[in-house]
């Protein structure tokens, strides 16, 4: 843990386009917690928890969409983390790539959150 301060600490100092990636994640990912929230509705008995091109929609409980702020709390916090031990083994790219593939994954969830959502 203390290593992750040090690497944080120089990242900070060196490396601003890395902190702004980082920060741009957590960011992103709190604003698509708050947002998936405020979309569950346990008054409803069944709501619409997966889709496909060709069956359709699914229906399921509403405690099925709990994995969208579950997720949101993984990429947020937890890819941070992992970022900083990319950085610390692999460097600056690799890890700017790993955050750039992590708003990407929380932009996709986002839609079918959003897709999900207008059809209940």
């Amino acid at each position: 843990m203390k290593n992750l301060k040090v690497k944080f600490i120089e990242i900070y100092r060196e490396h601003r386009s890395l902190l702004a990636l980082m920060m741009l994640t957590f960011l992103f990912a709190l604003g698509v917690f708050i947002f998936s929230l405020t979309k569950l509705d346990p008054t409803s008995a069944v709501v619409k928890v997966g889709y496909g091109d060709i069956g359709g929609y699914r229906d399921g409980a509403w405690s099925n969409l709990i994995v969208f702020p579950t997720l949101m709390v993984l990429f947020g916090v937890l890819h941070n983390f992992l970022a900083i031990k990319i950085y610390d083994k692999r460097g600056v790219g690799i890890a700017k790539f790993f955050l750039i593939t992590t708003l990407m994954l929380i932009f996709g969830a986002l839609i079918v959150l959003i897709r999900l959502s207008s059809e209940g």
